[in-house]
């Protein structure tokens, strides 16, 4: 009978129509007899499956996750295999005169026997599935912490994505995340997550808040993280986008994978000037200027000490409208009034005296183009309402 359901198997499963050889062959093999033998055993009145059986049933769960298969295959080889195996215990049955109550009980035992061998396989599946998840999660938390320790060689890191199942991409983004944990509204949840703190397994439909595969991310330490692989690409996938709302986050520029260390500090950087968390992503690359700024804030508070003290004689309400005017003049290439009423939203006739009275206060050095750069510098890194 165990010939006849191998061949059957073959013959009618695709996945299964190969020569029965190595572990595949073995695996198969001892599968269907181990079945058939625990059957009878069972008819007999002999205890239930050992832990010996339990084994070879879950060895060929654990084998179809190997192969790189769904369960489909082997689910669709149990049920062909019971139903030739009650083909032949009915013809016995029958020459021996066992009543219909009888064939009834048989039939009930042969498939509730077949389910059990089915459950075990299920469970030796998923048992490998989560070993094979914890192993790759652990792997790509080592990746997480080389790229964004800055100190690995391109040798180092193409073994450890290697290791990790991650192709290295061509650019990566170090993102910050709002150390307060995800509200309600607010999850960070991962397809398939055995450690908390590595998203990188599966992926889900668009727009259930799940991360797809390839991001790494970090929600245990002190500054969460993660790091977006072809950032230009992931920015448009909408697992992410939504993932990232109510984070605040902060995505830092593009970079070689190399640098993922120098995006993710640009990008808290920008995340510390901010004077609270964004609801929505922050992106640097709209920030370089104000990034520049942010990298040495002792010497922009030098200029700023130095450009900005014609203005320090003056109430903090003058200070900020005439600041603000000045950095809308500077940036419309000092423009018209019209110009600067128009980028502060106020009316052209204030934008005017507020111009003369700046320039009253800063005099001739608003024609040096040295002085205005500085004075640019030191307005932009300046909070003004």
């Amino acid at each position: 009978m165990a010939t006849e359901i191998i061949r059957e198997i073959r013959s009618a499963v695709p996945e299964f129509a190969r020569p029965l050889s190595g572990q595949f062959g073995a695996g198969i093999q001892q599968g269907v007899e181990t079945a058939l033998a625990e059957f009878v055993d069972r008819v007999a009145g002999l205890p239930a499956a050992g832990p010996r059986q339990v084994r070879v049933y879950r060895a060929l769960g654990r084998g179809e996750l190997a192969e790189g298969r769904s369960l489909d295959a082997l689910q669709a080889a149990f049920r062909l295999g019971a139903r030739i195996a009650w083909r032949r215990y009915a013809r016995v049955a029958r020459r021996h005169r066992l009543d219909p109550e009888q064939l009834v009980t048989l039939a009930e035992a042969v498939f509730a026997h077949i389910d059990e061998v089915a459950a075990a396989s299920v469970q030796g599946y998923m048992d490998a599935r989560t070993d094979r998840a914890g192993a790759l999660g652990r792997a790509r938390h080592r990746l997480l912490d080389l790229l964004l320790s800055g100190t690995a060689d391109p040798a180092e890191l193409t073994a450890a994505a290697q290791s990790a199942d991650w192709p290295l991409p061509a650019l990566l983004a170090g993102v910050s995340l709002d150390p307060r944990p995800p509200g309600p509204s607010a999850p960070l949840p991962t397809a398939r997550q055995p450690l908390a703190r590595i998203a990188s397994f599966g992926t889900r439909p668009a727009g259930d808040g799940r991360l797809p595969d390839h991001v790494l991310i970090n929600l245990e330490a002190p500054q969460p993280q993660l790091l977006l692989p072809d950032p230009a690409t992931a920015l448009t996938d909408p697992r992410i986008t939504a993932a990232l709302q109510g984070r605040g986050a902060v995505i830092g520029p593009p970079v070689p994978p190399a640098l993922a260390a120098q995006s993710l500090r640009w990008a808290r950087l920008v995340r510390a000037s901010l004077p609270q968390a964004p609801d929505q992503p922050v992106d640097c690359r709209d920030r370089l200027a104000d990034l520049l700024l942010l990298t040495d804030p002792a010497l922009v508070r030098l200029i700023a000490e130095r450009r900005l003290a014609p203005l320090a004689p003056l109430t903090p309400k003058q200070r900020d409208r005439l600041a603000a005017t000045l950095l809308a003049w500077l940036q419309t290439g000092r423009g018209t009034a019209p110009q600067v009423a128009a980028r502060l939203g106020i009316h052209p006739q204030t934008a005017r005296q507020r111009l003369h009275r700046v320039h009253r206060l800063f005099g001739p050095s608003l024609s040096s183009p040295d002085t205005r750069f500085e004075l640019e510098v030191a307005l932009r890194a300046t909070p003004h309402p």
